[in-house]
């Protein structure tokens, strides 16, 4: 036999012989998912870290997610668009970050006097408010799922007090959602800052107040050292719920068992990263409270009452397209009917145990 042929022969053997190694062709899949804070933030990072694990776990690694933090792959404030197009396969953000493109989106994370973080999930769930989300981001070729959830938050940090509703005119604001929407017409501006220029704002006087989440993240962020007054309550975010996007045809492609794996790994995800965030709230409070240049307080019932009529507007603007009035509307009736329990059953509970 010549050589080359024998060569040739003992190759063929060979590849016939060797176990199969674990390559991606066959059928595995790696996916990119674009986080829209920096890879650094603990708890928000450290749960999709987490449900990447998951998912891999799951899927026998038949599907792998590398996950990326903002600015790696795309800028902060653009992952809708990048897996819109399909550019990557996944995201992690929160829906009102891109209500300038779909108006509707803030339903699906959080807005002014709305849903808390459980009765969120649950108008997702059992409200119908899952099937409204995918009829409203169908046409953008995006799969959305909840992941994950920051509890109630503060008000946020402000350089000066607020006594009355007119404080609040001139103060250049980081908040998004609808929030923002409602100090426009109390006469503040509001601007969209990505989370990882925010301390350096405020610190800085580009901006004279911030919202952010709690006082965990918030403590973490350093903003304790950057302004005087820290307000609470959560009337602007009762209960924020963060979103898994994912590109429509790549959901698609995943066979159900894959694709079961994602959700029940997003839901795991989802709870651990709302116990985390809630575990934190009061210690790190304790923390805020030892620095005594920061007064911490709670709006002004006459100004809480003003925001609530502002806040009512803007939600009302919301419902004159078709979808934004059918979301509107089963938002706004499961609400009603969570709130009639919630002010038998747990109000004067808590009205007591506060007292």
């Amino acid at each position: 036999m010549k050589r080359r042929e024998f060569l040739k022969k003992s190759a063929i053997a060979a590849a016939c012989t060797l176990p199969a190694a674990p390559a991606y062709a066959a059928g595995k899949k790696r996916w990119r998912l674009a986080l829209a804070i920096p890879k650094t933030f603990p708890v928000w990072s450290d749960a999709i870290k987490r449900f990447a694990e998951n998912v891999e776990r799951l899927t026998n690694r038949s599907l792998r997610i590398k996950v990326y933090g903002a600015g790696e792959l795309v800028p902060a404030l653009e992952t809708f668009e990048a897996v819109k197009s399909g550019e990557i396969e996944m995201a992690h953000s929160a829906a009102y970050y891109h209500q300038g493109k779909v108006p509707e989106t803030p339903f699906f994370c959080t807005v002014p006097f709305g849903l808390d973080t459980q009765g969120a999930l649950s108008w997702l769930s059992d409200g119908g408010g899952q099937k409204l989300w995918d009829e409203l981001m169908n046409p953008f070729g995006v799969k959305c799922l909840p992941l994950g959830g920051v509890g109630p938050q503060m008000t946020g940090w402000f350089n000066r007090e607020i006594k009355t509703i007119d404080d609040f005119k001139g103060l250049k604001i980081r908040v998004p959602g609808l929030a923002g929407k409602v100090y426009a017409k109390a006469g503040a501006t509001p601007v969209l800052i990505a989370g990882g220029e925010v301390f350096t704002s405020l610190a800085t006087g580009v901006i004279d107040a911030v919202e952010w989440t709690d006082p965990f993240q918030d403590y973490v962020m350093g903003l304790h050292k950057a302004a005087k007054y820290y307000y609470g309550p959560c009337w602007h975010e009762p209960g924020a719920i963060l979103e898994l996007m994912i590109n429509s045809k790549a959901w698609q492609s995943l066979d159900k068992a894959t694709q079961t794996a994602v959700q029940v790994a997003a839901g795991e995800a989802s709870q651990w990263m709302i116990n985390q965030w809630i575990a934190k709230k009061g210690p790190y409070l304790a923390k805020i409270r030892e620095n005594k240049n920061v007064k911490i307080g709670v709006l002004p019932q006459n100004v809480l009452a003003k925001l609530k009529t502002y806040s009512e507007e803007v939600k009302l603007e919301l419902a004159k397209s078709a979808i934004g009035k059918k979301i509107y509307r089963s938002y706004t009736e499961f609400q009603k009917a969570y709130n009639s329990y919630n002010k038998i059953a747990v109000l004067p509970f808590e009205n007591t145990l506060f007292s």
